[in-house]
């Protein structure tokens, strides 16, 4: 477990940035968080990170998944919308784990129960106007390798 707090989207942003520079190939990210917490946020600076077109990157809520082209394939999925983990399912999130790109999923604790195990969870917490508490929390040795490349990352900066 790791926290770090952003005390403004530039925190944020920076966040996202080293987390995208330690993401690997088959990296998955369950983002968890209310409303406004940030999640889209953070997606946008890990997307740009990978090389991805920041002006194509949103919020999938009403898509479900959207995919950028990148250093890394990116699947960003939002399972606010869904009904249940079967919806989920159907939209195929078997092949994109497998996929050898990355995925973020926004709203992941509604999945929890069919993500790998080895994966990044990031919970965020609104805790001011513009600051956000992120708790981090690894399932596995990718993640661990993953988060510890963050934590060398963010200590340096």
């Amino acid at each position: 477990m790791w926290e770090y707090v952003a005390h403004d989207e530039g925190d944020t942003e920076a966040l996202g940035t080293a987390l995208g520079n330690a993401l690997v190939e088959g990296g998955v990210v369950a983002l968890v968080g209310t409303l406004g917490a940030g999640k889209t946020r953070l997606v946008q600076s890990i997307a740009v990170a990978l090389g991805a077109d920041r002006r194509f990157v949103n919020s999938p809520t009403f898509i479900l998944i959207q995919e950028y082209e990148a250093s890394l394939p990116i699947y960003h999925c939002d399972t606010y919308r869904l009904r249940n983990v079967e919806e989920f399912l159907d939209l195929g999130i078997d092949e994109i784990l497998q996929s050898g790109g990355v995925c973020l999923i926004e709203w992941a604790d509604r999945v929890a129960e069919v993500l790998p195990s080895d994966h990044l969870r990031i919970e965020i917490d609104v805790t001011g106007a513009t600051e956000r508490r992120f708790r981090f929390e690894a399932g596995g040795p990718r993640s661990a390798a993953i988060l510890d490349a963050l934590r060398s990352t963010i200590s340096a900066a």
